[in-house]
């Protein structure tokens, strides 16, 4: 890689983070450049190596900067902070990440840089259409952790991402501040894949080989921790998964159980060995309530990522929010309390009636009460839509 002038146009950078990395951070720099004076020879394009120093003690600041590279101190601890004032820092229009503790050859970067220049907004490395050398994979990530994470994600967001944690990877300028990316931690590297599959970007994928690192310490990552931080992170970013689907179960259990129980009187209804009686009203009850809960706060939280521009609307969701107003869940919630307690003083009438004699109307009285809270909850919830729209009582303007 020659030295750059003023006047060069740089076309790629290279963010490597780093945290006390000076037994491996020269040979990675030395790669780094190899690839890309490949990618100079290949595209014509200029390019840097970026070290996105998170505190290092241990001299890598000077490794950096003897080897060639530019060194860019960040103050905020983790990987993905690293990682972001890193790219902040870098003057490329395709940005390359990647490990610094020699886990990954960047000389295979190279053909990452030449799928987006054919157009991908992101490229990803994937180790298991590559090489995983021996001992540079603990067996727990390899057949337990990036297999299930990865299935998630597929199952999740419909991607076809084989290796949705591999560490190196590359995006566009572009692409990059579109994402507005801000995980500070290791699920950095799962905000980057996630959003980039809910805002359909094109996402290429290359093989790469992971090789043992060459560290003289303990990783960084620390696997059960980091691996329950992405799925954490998957499921706040599907709000179809940890609101709306929970919510469509406890609702049809709900109603299930109070129609059995409301056809079958005050008798015991059986259910195979099971016998459910009136103290599974409460259980009912309770699903109901829940249910209607979870499912505002999962519309709201869709809301808020079509307002923010994080995920593209579906047809479905336009046609379901088209009539999604706050007189129209006023107007629900006014239904639902009418009859509530419509039902509560039938029974109340039926019991002034017997002289305050016995009440066998404890399913029918949980019923009623469950309307009246749920009705509750729609009016309270169609105002929670109205200010995640921008306090606007039609909910589907920024659409």
């Amino acid at each position: 890689m020659k030295e750059l002038m003023k006047s060069d146009v740089i076309g790629v950078s290279i963010v490597m983070p780093c945290l006390n990395e000076a037994a491996t951070l020269a040979a990675c720099i030395d790669r780094a450049k190899q690839a890309l004076a490949q990618i100079e020879a290949q595209h014509g394009l200029l390019g840097e190596v970026v070290i996105a120093d998170n505190g290092s003690t241990d001299g890598s600041q000077k490794i950096a900067t003897d080897n060639g590279a530019r060194v860019v101190d960040v103050p905020d601890p983790g990987y993905g902070a690293a990682l972001i004032g890193g790219f902040a820092a870098a003057h490329g229009q395709y940005l390359i990440m990647g490990d610094s503790d020699c886990s990954y050859d960047f000389v295979e970067s190279v053909p990452m840089v030449t799928a987006l220049i054919n157009g991908a907004d992101l490229c990803m490395g994937s180790r298991f259409h590559g090489e995983i050398k021996p001992g540079a994979m603990p067996w727990k990530n390899r057949y337990i952790g990036n297999p299930v994470l990865s299935a998630i994600l597929r199952l999740f967001f419909r991607s076809r991402i084989s290796d949705a944690h591999c560490g190196i990877r590359a995006i566009t300028r572009d692409g990059l501040e579109r994402l507005k990316l801000s995980s500070q931690g290791m699920e950095f590297a799962s905000e980057m894949v996630l959003k980039s599959t809910l805002l359909k970007y094109t996402i290429a994928e290359v093989p790469v080989t992971l090789s043992p690192d060459g560290r003289d310490r303990a990783p960084h990552l620390k696997p059960w921790r980091d691996g329950f931080r992405h799925l954490f992170y998957m499921l706040m970013l599907s709000p179809r998964w940890l609101f709306l689907i929970p919510s469509a179960v406890l609702a049809v259990f709900g109603i299930t159980i109070f129609a059995l129980l409301l056809i079958g009187g005050t008798e015991m209804v059986q259910i195979g060995r099971i016998g459910i009686g009136d103290h599974w009203a409460v259980v009912a009850s309770s699903a109901l309530i829940i249910s209607v809960q979870t499912g505002f706060v999962g519309i709201a939280t869709l809301m808020l990522s079509y307002k923010e521009g994080m995920r593209i609307p579906t047809p479905l969701a336009k046609r379901v929010l088209s009539h999604s107003r706050l007189q129209n869940w006023l107007l629900l919630g006014l239904g639902s309390m009418t009859s509530g307690v419509i039902w509560a003083g039938i029974i109340a009438s039926g019991w002034i009636s017997s002289d305050f004699g016995p009440l066998d109307q404890m399913r029918g009285l949980i019923a009623s009460f469950t309307l009246i809270v749920i009705g509750l909850q729609c009016a309270f919830g169609g105002f929670l839509l109205s200010v995640v729209s921008g306090n606007r009582l039609r909910h589907a303007h920024f659409l």
